[in-house]
């Protein structure tokens, strides 16, 4: 079986030049398409954030990123990727760890930002989060958000236990949280809330897959007050700003997904968010919805300028 889940497709042997066919052309989506021999992109696909899709990679621009006073540069945004970082960084200030601290800066993908030089730099695939260590010399790139959860973890030794099971149970949680997002996000949330019409087929394939992570942590936390038993750590923080937001706010399919009916899922989610540094985190680099939003974070200081303004 494909690790994409698309029954059927496993049978077909490496020597097929064909794909199963629809019943008629005219079933396809839009009417009569017919995916043609070699894909050729003379066009923008439609739909919410097209502009910024492309089958190339490399800047397109050149511009340098800004750096601040703290050895930890960070270039995101406050999508629930972005938020996992910040997260982590404000969980560890809160847990005395200073050198945790951090100058989020603002990257607009919807302008392209993305695509910088300086970006690039740092982050080859052109997706934020990105950061850049300079308590290291030369400074150390960080790109994909997992990875940069389990660089922070290790580097101030909190958050990621050390006793054995516990460990590579974190872990395997953390690589299940990354592989599992592109099905909640590119593919339930893309069809059902972003492509410019609606297909039937499509919105029935991711949301009966995001469905059954919602059970599988729902059952997985019958047992567990966190992800790991009783221990909070980055694969909580991983989880929880993408499945959190499914069964709170995202896409506005909390209805069509029943997620009220994911009772443990709903009590760790509540949990999770109730936590000061949690607050804090998931609204840094944020300039949508009604959670706060702090589009930069330089200081501490900057979370009482708000409260305040």
């Amino acid at each position: 079986m494909l690790g994409n889940g698309l029954a059927g497709l496993d049978e077909l042997s490496p020597e097929d030049d064909t794909m199963p066919d629809s019943d008629s052309a005219s079933a396809n989506q839009p009417p009569g398409y017919v995916p043609p021999k070699v894909w050729v992109w003379d066009k923008e696909n439609g739909g919410q954030f097209s502009s910024i899709n492309r089958p190339v990679s490399g800047a397109t621009h050149q511009k340098e990123l800004p750096v601040g006073k703290h050895p930890l540069q960070l270039y995101s945004l406050g999508t629930p990727n972005g938020q996992k970082v910040t997260i982590l960084l404000e969980e560890l200030l809160a847990a005395g760890h200073r050198g945790a601290e951090y100058d989020a800066w603002l990257i607009k993908i919807g302008d392209g930002e993305q695509f910088s030089s300086g970006f690039v730099a740092i982050n080859p695939n052109s997706k934020i989060p990105a950061m850049l260590d300079r308590s290291t010399e030369p400074p150390t790139r960080l790109f994909e958000s997992g990875s940069i959860l389990f660089y922070l973890a290790e580097k101030f030794g909190a958050f990621l236990p050390t006793e054995h099971y516990k460990r590579a149970a974190t872990m395997n949680w953390l690589m299940w949280q990354m592989g599992a997002a592109p099905f909640v996000g590119g593919g339930f949330g893309h069809f059902y809330a972003y492509a410019p019409y609606k297909i039937e087929y499509a919105i029935n394939r991711y949301a009966m897959e995001t469905k059954r992570h919602l059970h599988l942590l729902d059952t997985h936390l019958a047992n567990n007050e966190y992800m790991i038993g009783d221990e909070y750590t980055i694969a909580d923080i991983a989880i929880w700003p993408w499945y959190g937001a499914i069964v709170r706010s995202a896409y506005n399919a909390q209805e069509f997904l029943s997620a009220g009916e994911y009772r443990n899922l709903n009590r760790w989610v509540d949990r999770i968010a109730s936590r000061p540094a949690v607050k804090r985190g998931q609204i840094v680099n944020r300039t949508f919805g009604s959670e706060g939003q702090l589009p930069e974070r330089h200081d501490a200081s900057d979370f009482d300028k708000l409260a305040k303004s």
